[in-house]
């Protein structure tokens, strides 16, 4: 990075900015839609920070390791570009607002990025070195998205904010609030539009979609899927993350009426041993979510998995981990991310007191997890061996290099957390969607040849 030192303390007449995105595909969302409200406003996008008037650091607080990455890369850019201005927005925003400008005065701003529509308003107190610190209440409403952090023929359509699962361990009702659901004919008409602008895959996320209008008292996401459904073209429909507590047995049948609503499903179940799911704030068994899969199953055999496993949790002993062990066996879900518990601050779970609270060293919370992780590795790769032979529908990425290699997806593959198809061609393109027969694995990807050559 080229280090600046102009006094911008006036409003730029040309006004550019760039974005730096941390965080998950919810948060990313919430940057395209910064950036959108900021070009509908005049300022101009850019790919660098070396020619931005404006930094914004668009942060993740959701535990401890990616609040340090936030500071660190906010700290970063202050110290690289002394005579610009950066604005901290996102999730360590929304937590931690004035304390945040407190711990790093270099700040030009706090901005909770729950409302991307206000962003103008705060810009306009920014280049006055007012330092601003504004959280605006949440306002779902979005500027159609012409520019995407991800490839875009593949993108993310929030339907909620917020979340009222209240897991004792998740920092996210403090960050957001209670779930606040978009308006339905609002996330139809953008699906639409994402459509007709060209978009092929779009995964909808929530912090849990089964809880889409469940704050107005309506379970909607049957509803909104049926709407989706609708809607004329050739697309695909992902649906990532469902809370296990909330499965909606109804959306099993619309994926299964549907070719186009992919039967890939993120549950993240997180433990097995009932002691550990109860501390948690959570509802179900290792035989509850044993039957939720084989139930999918029987509808849907070509159903695929992905969920999240946590160790370290207070209290977890040898006999629950062990239930885990033995639920990962007998789930052989697809996909898993592993991580190990973080305490956070104000979380019913930072508070547990007595033999509960006994605490879990990180070296064995993080042992725990290279365990899972190895057995998972051989799960994965068995379970990508029973693809080889068939044929799929493969959304081509890019190309690699100078070779006529390209990155795919199937249907079994979600966008960034999961594995690749790797295809040989001389005609094909990225965009294109190809027909494709799997050859053979490597590692956690797989390779194919193209039907369409």
């Amino acid at each position: 990075m080229n280090q600046e030192n102009t006094n911008s303390s006036s409003f730029p007449t040309t006004k550019s900015f760039y974005v730096e995105n941390l965080g998950c595909s919810k948060n990313q969302v919430d940057a395209e839609n910064i950036i959108s409200t900021l070009v509908g406003e005049g300022w101009i996008s850019v790919d660098t920070a070396d020619d931005a008037q404006l930094i914004i650091v668009n942060t993740c607080g959701f535990i401890k390791s990616a609040k340090e990455e936030s500071i660190n890369t906010i700290l970063d850019f202050t110290s690289a570009y002394p005579g610009k201005k950066v604005l901290a927005a996102g999730c360590l925003s929304e937590r931690y607002n004035q304390q945040l400008m407190e711990m790093i005065p270099e700040l030009s701003g706090v901005f909770g990025s729950m409302a991307p529509s206000h962003i103008p308003e705060v810009l306009d107190a920014v280049f006055k070195d007012e330092k601003p610190v504004v959280i605006p209440e949440a306002d779902l409403s979005v500027t159609p998205r012409k520019k995407f952090f991800s490839f875009d023929r593949s993108v993310y359509v929030k339907i909620a904010e917020g979340c009222n699962n209240r897991c004792t361990y998740c920092a996210i009702p403090i960050i957001k609030g209670d779930l606040k659901s978009r308006p339905f004919d609002d996330i139809v008409s953008e699906v639409r539009q994402l459509i007709t602008d060209g978009a092929f895959e779009l995964n909808l996320i929530a912090q849990d979609l089964a809880g889409y209008g469940t704050d107005s008292g309506q379970k909607d996401l049957p509803r909104l899927l049926r709407a989706i459904s609708a809607i004329e073209g050739d697309f695909w429909i992902r649906l990532l993350y469902i809370h296990p507590d909330r499965f909606i047995d109804e959306v099993v049948d619309i994926i299964k009426g549907d070719k186009r609503f992919l039967p890939y499903f993120d549950i993240p179940f997180q433990h097995a041993s009932e002691k550990i799911l109860r501390k948690m704030g959570r509802r179900g068994t290792a035989q509850s979510h044993l039957k939720m899969i084989q139930s999918i199953k029987d509808k849907l055999p070509e159903a695929v998995f992905r969920s999240t496993f946590m160790t370290g949790f207070p209290g977890e002993n040898n006999g629950d981990f062990k239930d885990l062990l033995d639920f990962q066996e007998q789930a052989e879900i697809n996909w898993v991310g592993f991580f190990t518990y973080s305490r956070e601050e104000d979380t019913p779970a930072w508070s547990y007191r007595g033999a509960f609270a006994s605490k879990i060293s990180e070296k064995k919370a993080v042992k725990r997890k290279a365990i899972l992780e190895e057995k998972q590795t051989l799960i994965t790769q068995r379970l990508l061996d029973t693809f080889i032979g068939r044929e799929y529908d493969v959304l081509i990425e890019e190309k690699v290099g100078e070779e006529n290699l390209y990155l795919g997806r199937t249907y079994f593959q979600a966008p960034e957390v999961d594995g690749l198809t790797v295809i040989h061609s001389e005609t094909i393109r990225p965009g294109d969607v190809v027909r494709a027969k799997i050859t053979k694995r490597n590692g956690m990807d797989l390779e194919a040849v193209s039907l369409e050559e």
